[in-house]
């Protein structure tokens, strides 16, 4: 029997189990939970954290550090009732913050209403990808976070605390890093449905591409552009476009900035499946089949890998990008693929996109840490002059003197955290390295 990423073997309702392995999603990372959770209701959920010294909350799984690891209470909110409540006249969503994507984005589309971005992934839980700065791509499309206008929490007494977007706090609340409480529902805003066709070209020149990075960056709705690093080409480039007319959408040019259409279908990591890939070759669909990588329905991969992810301002994106191919040599031998995108500025403290429009450098390692942590210090040292942020759901060895000058509003949230969660039931290893001056927040 397989078993959901980041789901223990056994576990029943609020009975806690000591799993005999738990684990994320790539493998990388076994919990150390003392006990782990799955209530069946929000006063299940209460009573838990009111009685715990020490409680972690894990999503789908889809980190690649010890984000989520905790030596006592690991609670999934995957059992919590699935909520999906469309309000059409104020466009929004609200939703059960265990749902994956994939398990509530079709509803949202036949009520003719759509979210403005998603990730590669529909697999992933919606509190989980909104807390650690998840995105999609696209100059115009911010974070999945950007969406969210108001959530309720279990804070650390076990109380309930609903905060929505114009309160003081609600800046530092999204993107949280799992350190003000357990997120139990979210409501997203959305917009009228809409479809989008995709197209994949291959063997983008870099020269091309330096010469017009932005221009090929914001040439469609989303834009993805996939490279190994290993030599002057981007392996593969997916655009994709809104349509707004039925039938066949007119195909872009069959030379493209001297890349040239795809033959078939296309996987953005060589040697896997397509068949696991959103359609391709121009044929339009509903938003939430497109703009995903990969099916819902599919496997993306064996989740044997790690990852990593750079934010810069979109204005250094360019000048970025040179700096990373001058250390390629030591990114190609442990790399699967890189990718680069575009997300537009949010107002969310500690999202990697916080106040500028940024491009994202994206890293699938292969699964051999100590190979990839010290091509990681080459990357952060590269992008160094450019303000670079990491994603906080990946791999990065930046200490936290670094990351309190690159978010403005880092000594906010450290406060906020201290605040809401006085008792540190929320703190674990990993947040005690990234915020030492707050006692680990």
């Amino acid at each position: 029997m397989t078993h959901p990423p980041g789901q223990p073997e056994t576990s029943a309702g609020d009975a806690p189990a000591t799993p005999r392995a738990v684990r994320n999603w790539a493998g990388n990372v076994t919990f150390r939970a003392a006990r782990f959770h799955t209530p069946a209701s929000v006063a299940e959920l209460r009573k838990t954290v009111a009685g715990s010294r020490a409680v972690r909350v894990l999503g789908s799984g889809h980190s690649f550090s010890t984000i989520a690891d905790t030596d006592g209470d690991l609670v999934s909110v995957a059992g919590l009732p699935p909520v999906v409540e469309i309000d059409a006249g104020a466009a929004t969503v609200t939703v059960g913050a265990g749902l994956r994507f994939a398990e509530f984005t079709g509803a949202v589309h036949r009520a003719g209403l759509a979210l403005h971005n998603l990730g590669s992934l529909p697999h992933i839980s919606v509190a989980g990808a909104c807390a650690t700065g998840t995105h999609g791509s696209g100059t115009g499309n911010g974070t999945l976070a950007s969406a969210v206008r108001a959530l309720e929490l279990i804070t650390a007494d076990g109380e309930p605390l609903v905060l929505a977007r114009g309160d003081a706090d609600f800046g530092g609340a999204v993107v949280s890093l799992g350190a003000l409480g357990v997120v139990t529902r979210m409501t997203l805003d959305l917009v009228p449905a809409y479809d989008i066709a995709q197209w994949v070209y291959e063997d983008l020149p870099y020269a091309r591409l330096r010469e017009h990075f932005d221009a090929i960056l914001s040439a469609a709705y989303s834009v993805s552009l996939f490279t190994g690093w290993r030599d002057d080409r981007m392996e593969q480039v997916w655009l994709k476009q809104r349509t707004g007319d039925p039938g066949p959408t007119p195909a872009p040019p069959a030379d493209w900035f001297g890349a040239t259409p795809a033959a078939g279908p296309r996987h953005p990591v060589p040697g896997m499946d397509p068949a696991h890939c959103t359609r391709q070759a121009g044929v339009p669909g509903p938003w939430h089949a497109r703009l995903p990588h990969f099916r819902a329905e599919s496997a993306p991969s064996s989740g044997d890998e790690l990852q990593s992810e750079y934010f810069v301002a979109r204005r250094d994106g360019a000048a970025a990008f040179d700096a990373l191919a001058r250390i390629r040599d030591r990114i190609a031998p442990v790399l699967r693929i890189g990718e680069i995108r575009t997300v537009a500025a949010d107002d969310q403290w500690l999202s990697p996109a916080y106040g500028r429009d940024s491009v994202a450098f994206h890293f699938t390692w292969l699964p051999v840490t100590a190979a990839v942590t010290p091509v990681l210090d080459a990357i952060e040292e590269a992008l160094a002059p450019f303000a670079v942020r990491p994603h906080w759901g990946k791999l990065f060895t930046m200490g936290p003197e670094r990351l309190a000058q690159l978010y403005e509003r880092y000594d906010d949230f450290g406060a906020l955290a201290v605040r809401l969660d006085p008792r540190g039931v929320f703190r674990n290893d990993w947040l005690r390295r990234q915020f030492p001056q707050y006692g680990g927040i």
